[in-house]
C-alpha cells in the first residue's frame, strides 16, 4: 500500500498541469499521483498524463474517463486509490515539495503498522497560500488560533474559528477508506464540489492532526478560472446545487459535539452567504428570485435551521430587499472573497 494517493484531475490542462505533478512527484515511492484526464478534447492533456506513467511507473497512473466534470474525477480518484491516505491537487494548484517531504514524513507515522506505534489518523490538515497573480505578499489560510497544533485531537478539542476561517479542500488530507466507507460521491457535471468533498466527511473524522506548515499553493488568477467572480456568477445555478445538497446532508441537531455541529453551521452560513452575494453582484432579477427561493426552501424544509442561517448576522444581511441591504451585503462579499479570493 502506498503512503498516498494524489488526485489530480485535468481537463485541457495540457498548459499547467506538468507543474502540478512535478510538485509531488518528490515523494518518490511513498506516493501515487492518478493523473485523471476528464474527457480532455482541446489538447494533449490524456498525451502528458501518459507520459508521466512511462517516466514513472509505480508512481504516476494516467486515467481517462469520459467527461464528467472536477467531481467525477474525484470519484475516479477515489476509486482508484491504493493510498492510506488520500489528498485532491487541482492540475493549476502545486504543493510546496519541503513542507510535502515533513507531511509525508508526519503521515508515516501513523499507519497502524508495526513499528509506526499510531494508529491512523481521520483528517490531517495543513495550511494553504493564495497565490494570487501579481501579489507579491501571499495570504495564508492557517488555523494555529483554532486547532491544536502537532497532536492528535478530537473536535472536542478545537477552539473557536474566527470569521472567514474554514477548512477548506486545499487544507485537507482524509484517510482513503473513510471516504469510501462515509459513502462520499460528489456530484458530475457541475462545478464548486470541493465544499461536498471537504464538508459531508466531517462527522466521520475522529482522530484529526493539524500541521501548521503552507503544503498547498492555490493559484488564483486565470480569468477563465472556476472562482473568478464572473464564472461563479454565470454558474450560480450550480453553486446553488451545491448548496442545496449540503443544506440536506445532515440533521444538524443530531451531530455530536457541539464544536463540531457549530462548525458545519459556520459552514452553511458561509455557502448561502455565497450564493446569496452572488445573485446581488449579478444585477439580474432572475438571479434575486433564485436566491429568495433558495431562502423560502429552507425555510419550508427545515425551519429550524432557517432560523439559525436566517438570523445570523450575515443572514440578516443576505436577506434585505433594500439598498442597506445591498450595502451591508458587501460584508459578505469582502468574506467570500477572502475565503476563496475571486475578483
Amino acid at each position: 500500500m502506498k503512503l498516498l494517493s494524489v488526485a489530480i484531475p485535468c481537463y485541457n490542462s495540457a498548459a499547467y498541469m506538468r507543474k502540478s505533478i512535478e510538485s509531488v512527484l518528490c515523494g518518490g515511492d511513498r506516493v501515487e499521483i492518478l493523473i485523471i484526464d476528464d474527457g480532455s478534447a482541446k489538447d494533449d492533456t490524456l498525451e502528458i498524463a501518459r507520459s508521466y506513467e512511462a517516466r514513472y511507473p509505480g508512481i504516476c497512473r494516467a486515467i481517462h474517463q469520459e467527461n464528467g466534470g472536477h467531481g467525477e474525477a474525484v470519484n475516479t480518484g477515489i476509486a482508484n486509490a491504493s493510498g492510506l491516505y488520500f489528498k485532491v491537487l487541482d492540475s493549476d494548484d502545486r504543493l510546496d515539495k519541503e513542507a510535502f517531504l515533513q507531511v509525508l514524513d508526519k503521515l508515516s507515522e501513523y499507519t497502524g503498522e508495526k513499528g509506526s506505534g499510531e494508529e491512523p489518523l481521520d483528517l490531517f490538515i495543513c495550511n494553504f497560500v493564495y497565490d494570487k497573480v501579481g501579489q507579491k505578499r501571499k495570504r495564508v489560510m492557517s488555523y494555529r488560533s483554532a486547532l491544536p497544533v502537532d497532536r492528535v485531537f478530537a473536535w472536542k478539542d478545537a477552539k473557536r474559528f474566527v470569521l472567514g476561517q474554514y477548512i477548506l479542500m486545499h487544507s485537507v488530507i482524509y484517510r482513503t477508506e473513510l471516504l469510501r466507507d462515509c459513502g462520499l460521491r460528489l456530484p458530475d457535471h457541475t462545478f464548486y464540489v470541493d465544499n461536498i468533498y471537504v464538508y459531508y466527511p466531517l462527522p466521520y473524522a475522529k482522530r484529526l492532526y493539524y500541521m501548521d506548515i503552507n503544503l498547498y499553493r492555490y493559484f488564483i488568477g486565470r480569468e477563465d478560472q472556476s472562482v473568478h467572480e464572473e464564472v461563479m456568477i454565470g454558474r450560480i445555478d450550480q453553486q446553488l446545487r451545491v448548496t442545496r445538497l449540503m443544506l440536506e446532508y445532515y440533521d444538524l441537531d443530531k451531530i455530536q459535539p457541539a464544536k463540531l455541529r457549530k462548525y458545519m453551521l459556520s459552514y452553511l452560513q458561509i455557502m448561502m452567504t455565497i450564493s446569496s452575494v452572488l445573485a446581488i453582484r449579478s444585477g439580474t432579477a432572475e438571479n434575486m428570485e433564485k436566491r429568495d427561493r433558495l431562502w423560502s426552501d429552507l425555510k419550508e424544509q427545515d425551519p429550524k435551521l432557517y432560523q439559525k442561517l436566517r438570523y445570523s448576522l450575515l443572514g440578516i444581511a443576505m436577506t434585505r430587499k433594500n439598498k442597506l441591504g445591498n450595502k451591508t451585503a458587501e460584508l459578505g462579499y469582502t468574506i467570500a472573497q477572502r475565503i476563496y479570493g475571486f475578483n
